[in-house]
């Protein structure tokens, strides 16, 4: 049996229009994350043949392949519930994320602030990755990450809560070469409740982390 499997859409494909539209949301749920799911299992495998024959030749590649395809379907995972077709605009307590809300006020010293950085972290990743808000453990507070990929430049113990797809397959059909235009659009659909419940969860958990000093 499958250690990972492709979860389903919490909603149907034309759900983020006009920012995303249904053609991209199909290839890439369907397809991308469903080949990072797939990656992820073979590898598994893969290594599973390894230590029963102890034939560790390609141990490099196969850790390196399991990390590409795991954080993957992880990110992906997260994306997907991160949008909603009437999300947008910012966290605000009337709309009962107001931790969330003073956490990035604390952590950025306000909302725009937090809105530029995360967005020229997502526009600017060279070649592929992702822009990340995440909650780091050892602060309590909330740090903007640039991934490469999808797990170079990333803080241990950080909990991504908020991920900006950057990858010319989450947007070329639509956008073109104009990443930030994607990223500026992703604006519209973010969803707070999701992100302000992984936020509260990630910081219920910090204490079972082994922390540095």
């Amino acid at each position: 049996m499958a250690t990972y499997t492709l979860p389903e859409l919490p909603y149907d494909y034309a759900a983020l229009e006009p920012v995303i539209n249904p053609q991209i949301v199909e290839l890439h749920h369907d397809k991308h994350h469903a080949a990072y799911v797939k990656g992820a299992n073979d590898t598994l495998e893969q290594l599973e043949e390894a230590r029963d024959k102890e034939a560790w030749g390609a141990i490099n590649g196969l850790q390196k392949n399991l990390a590409f395809h795991l954080s993957g379907h992880i990110l992906h995972s997260i994306y997907w519930h991160n949008m909603t077709g009437d999300g947008g605009g910012e966290p605000l307590a009337a709309d009962g994320v107001g931790d969330l809300a003073d956490a990035i006020t604390d952590s950025f010293g306000s909302f725009a602030g937090f809105k530029s950085q995360l967005t020229k972290a997502a526009a600017t990743t060279q070649g592929s990755g992702w822009g990340v808000l995440a909650y780091e453990p050892v602060s309590g507070k909330l740090i903007v990450e640039q991934v490469y990929d999808h797990q170079g430049n990333v803080g241990q113990g950080s909990v991504p809560v908020l991920v900006f797809d950057a990858w010319e397959h989450a947007f070329y059909l639509q956008y073109k070469n104009q990443k930030v235009d994607f990223i500026e659009a992703m604006w519209r659909v973010v969803n707070w409740q999701d992100v302000a419940k992984r936020y509260a969860a990630a910081k219920e958990r910090a204490d079972v982390l082994l922390l540095a000093p």
